[in-house]
């Protein structure tokens, strides 16, 4: 309850400051709050009430207040790792369960609250070795969080990750909600998001910021997303993002899985195509930070990094190129000239362990005979490709990953490999790929994909393989509840907390 004082006078401030700026401006929209990807307005966050400990203790949760309105916004833009929507099973492989519809994205009025993590494990959790944990580097490590949040969720959202103890803070930012109308204007989102991003910078936070999804106004092709018909529109709007927000962005993420189609409508789906893009917008990153420096009322020494997007590990297949063609194609429109960058990628792994290649297993369990499943040939792969052509002194960012389970939930998953895993083999293999990872030089700060996708409503009931990946669920003592305001978290959650605290020795993970 101290911390909840503490941080009423910033909140306070800043929704002042925020009132005035709209008021400013004329009549205010509703701002929608649809969290894309990890939380809506139904995700409501206590705030901790005791600092982290070693001694799992019971924490008595606080519920906080209910949004009223109802979101409205995008739909997400994560559709979990992908080989290849034509991808077929062994003939004898189990079969593909039958998807049903899944509801609009939007949530019901009747939104409810939902509850951050206690600050300890439970009291009542079986005995596990803690000995067996690496040390692992939490300035390497990251997370993903929407901003589209209200002030009071935002806050609580970042003391959740920072009880977490990860470093860096990855939000993507959709440019069709910063400018929906025109390249003039500064939505009420835009302004949102310079506040938030200032608050987590200051904070102690890394930002990583991917940028995609080109509005309506700079595409001639609607359909679904895409990037703008003029490159130079991109560089544009990250020169006004960086304008206001620049200071407190470390990374900047130049689009989200452009070999995929549905995130590349309009334009040659080629990786050269993609570079016409980046080129831009590096020079337009590398021309503001240099500015940025020579500012001293920024007291910025470094500049802001421009990243490749993170490519979707995929075969060749309708809608996808595949991610390696993709990355060599960049390679030959002239990638290698960029030294000063990171190389993005997305190394799913499917029901794989991250220690193993393909072909390992059961040829007629499916999901483990092709290199694209397995997160050790998707690193090797991209790591090949990069000393290749000249640029081994890059290093590779895993803008995302992570294991899915459906491990305690309802009904059947939507695809049969979710329940090759159980919750301790997610756990199990995040850990140690973030251990892999940080044994190699040439592997900057990976980013888990995802905190808490399975409180979003809807996602669960409706097999929703997003839920799939979340650490926090809805439910109490370890036992998913749907329908519960309260939330407990898969024992990955506290590992990762002990993992990274090297005088931290839990001997409990899990109810």
């Amino acid at each position: 309850m101290r911390s909840m004082m503490k941080n009423q006078p910033l909140t306070i401030l800043l929704s002042l400051i925020v009132l005035l700026a709209l008021t400013a401006c004329g009549q205010p929209t509703p701002i929608p709050v649809l969290v894309t990807p990890t939380q809506d307005a139904s995700v409501v966050a206590a705030q901790p009430t005791t600092p982290p400990s070693p001694i799992p203790a019971t924490v008595t949760p606080v519920p906080t207040a209910v949004p009223t309105n109802t979101p409205t916004g995008p739909t997400a833009t994560f559709m979990g790792p992908l080989v290849g929507g034509e991808y077929v099973l062994p003939p004898t492989a189990t079969p593909r369960p039958t998807l049903t519809p899944l509801p609009s994205a939007t949530p019901p009025p009747e939104a409810t609250s939902v509850l951050l993590p206690t600050d300890v494990p439970p009291t009542n959790a079986p005995s596990v070795s803690s000995a067996a944990l690496p040390n692992l580097d939490p300035n390497r490590m990251g997370i993903q969080l929407d901003p589209t949040l209200d002030q009071e969720d935002w806050n609580a959202a970042i003391e959740s990750i920072q009880r977490l103890g990860v470093k860096w803070l990855k939000v993507q930012v959709s440019w069709k909600m910063m400018q929906p109308n025109s390249a003039s204007e500064v939505s009420e989102d835009f302004r949102r998001l310079e506040i938030y991003l200032e608050t987590a910078y200051n904070s102690g936070f890394s930002i990583l910021v991917s940028v995609a999804k080109a509005p309506p106004w700079a595409r001639s092709n609607q359909t679904e997303d895409g990037p703008p018909d003029d490159p130079q529109a991109l560089a544009n709007f990250l020169n006004v993002l960086m304008e206001a927000m620049g200071p407190s962005i470390n990374v900047i993420e130049v689009w989200n899985e452009p070999n995929l189609q549905r995130e590349w409508q309009g334009q040659s789906f080629t990786g050269g195509r993609y570079m016409d893009y980046f080129a831009p917008a590096y020079q337009a990153i590398t021309a503001f930070s240099q500015a940025m420096i020579a500012d001293p009322k920024n007291n910025r020494s470094t500049p802001i990094m421009a990243i490749t997007a993170g490519l979707a590990p995929t075969g060749e297949v309708p809608g996808a190129r595949d991610d390696r063609v993709f990355l060599q194609e960049m390679y030959a429109a002239g990638l290698a000239n960029y030294t000063d960058i990171g190389v993005g990628f997305h190394p799913y792994s499917w029901g794989n362990s991250p220690n193993d290649s393909c072909c390992y297993m059961d040829e007629t369990r499916g999901w483990d005979d092709n290199p694209h499943f397995f997160f050790k040939d998707n690193l090797d792969a991209y790591r090949q490709i990069m000393v290749d052509n000249g640029q081994s002194g890059v290093q590779l960012w895993a803008t995302e990953f992570g294991w899915a389970t459906w491990d305690g939930f309802p009904g059947s998953p939507p695809e049969e490999w979710m329940t090759y895993n159980d919750r301790w083999q997610q756990a199990e293999y995040t850990i140690r790929a973030f251990q892999i990872g940080q044994s190699l030089d040439y592997m900057g700060p990976m980013f888990l994909w995802n905190l808490n996708f399975a409180l979003l409503s809807g996602l669960i009931e409706n097999r929703d393989e997003r839920a799939a990946y979340s650490i926090i669920l809805p439910g109490s003592n370890c036992v998913v509840d749907v329908n519960s305001t309260n939330r407990t978290e898969r024992p990955l959650y506290w590992m990762l907390y002990d993992a990274i605290r090297p005088d931290v020795q839990l001997d409990k993970y899990d109810c």
